[in-house]
């Protein structure tokens, strides 16, 4: 495969952010943001047309972008051509990552991180609220918040002192009712906006040159009990597969509770690091994202890019 420059960009841009304030508020467009932005216009293009199997010209064309744009723009920001990002984007390529769901689970259980399936994922050691402090409604907590910019648009980043606790994205405009939403989770919680005190959680998150072993990310997760289970069970699917509903609720010994299943998926605070976009349906159907289907396609596209890389 032809070698990408993805990986130092992103992490260029993260130092961008990190050292200019302008990039980290609400609304400002950067190289990170337009990408993503032009990305997300092809998507739901390739979504609405797939049937026809639209040119890369009429792709382009959607993204506002040649074609010739477009092919570096893919190859940039996920390590794909357009052809095979659009594969990536197929039910096929969906059922493929479901293939053994449920096997995927005990493997994982037996291997951990030292597992194979984990080599190039995101590392995460987590701890959970105390039931007490999250029917507390977040009261006593100080979070911090940053907005950084992301392969998905841009991030919102929370923090507690114990890790981060919370991962939202928001498309241009959105910025504020996506914060909003975050806060409605915890609303007795102190938000502080923290740019510099996030924008190292920011880099840890997005820069695939950072993800290791010996590093794990520290995630506290917020929640009931049910939920923190699905949670801690969704952290335990590699990158390149993906799990259906009812496969978590066996694990979690709830095998008739699918439906509580996926509204605890709904309600994940750290799309992304625990990767609720890898719950699928048993058809591979995509279902609902909170952040948006488009984001989601993205999400598993990108990651395609990145095994695929390896």
């Amino acid at each position: 495969m032809v070698p990408t420059p993805r990986p130092s960009y992103i992490g260029a841009m993260m130092n961008l952010a990190m050292n200019e304030h302008r990039l980290t508020k609400p609304g400002p467009q950067n190289a990170a943001l337009r990408d993503y932005d032009s990305v997300r216009r092809a998507i739901a293009f390739i979504s609405e047309h797939w049937r026809t199997q639209p040119t890369i010209e009429a792709m382009a064309d959607a993204a506002a972008v040649t074609p010739d744009e477009l092919h570096h723009l893919f190859r940039r920001w996920a390590g794909l051509t357009p052809k095979a990002f659009m594969q990536a984007l197929t039910l096929d390529h969906a059922k493929g990552l479901l293939r053994d769901s449920a096997s995927v689970l005990d493997a994982a259980l037996d291997s951990g991180l030292s597992g194979p399936g984990r080599l190039h994922d995101l590392f995460v050691t987590h701890e959970a609220m105390s039931p007490g402090e999250w029917k507390n409604g977040g009261g006593g907590m100080t979070l911090a918040y940053g907005f950084h910019p992301s392969p998905f648009g841009t991030a919102i980043v929370i923090a507690s002192g114990r890790g981060l606790a919370g991962l939202a994205f928001a498309d241009p405009g959105e910025e504020q009712a996506a914060l909003a939403d975050m806060q409605r989770r915890w609303p007795r919680a102190s938000y502080v906006e923290d740019r510099a005190g996030t924008s190292a959680l920011a880099q840890r998150i997005f820069d695939t040159r950072l993800w290791r072993a010996d590093q794990p990310l520290r995630v506290v997760l917020i929640g009931t009990d049910f939920e923190v289970r699905v949670w801690e069970t969704l952290l335990k699917v590699p990158m390149g597969r993906a799990v259906c509903y009812s496969d978590i609720a066996t694990r979690i010994k709830s095998p008739k509770a699918s439906r509580a299943v996926g509204a605890a998926v709904g309600k994940n605070p750290i799309s992304f690091v625990v990767p609720c976009h890898r719950a699928l349906g048993k058809s591979g159907a995509l279902t609902g994202y909170h952040w948006g289907i488009t984001r989601k396609q993205a999400m598993i596209g990108w990651e395609a890019g990145q095994v695929g890389m390896h």
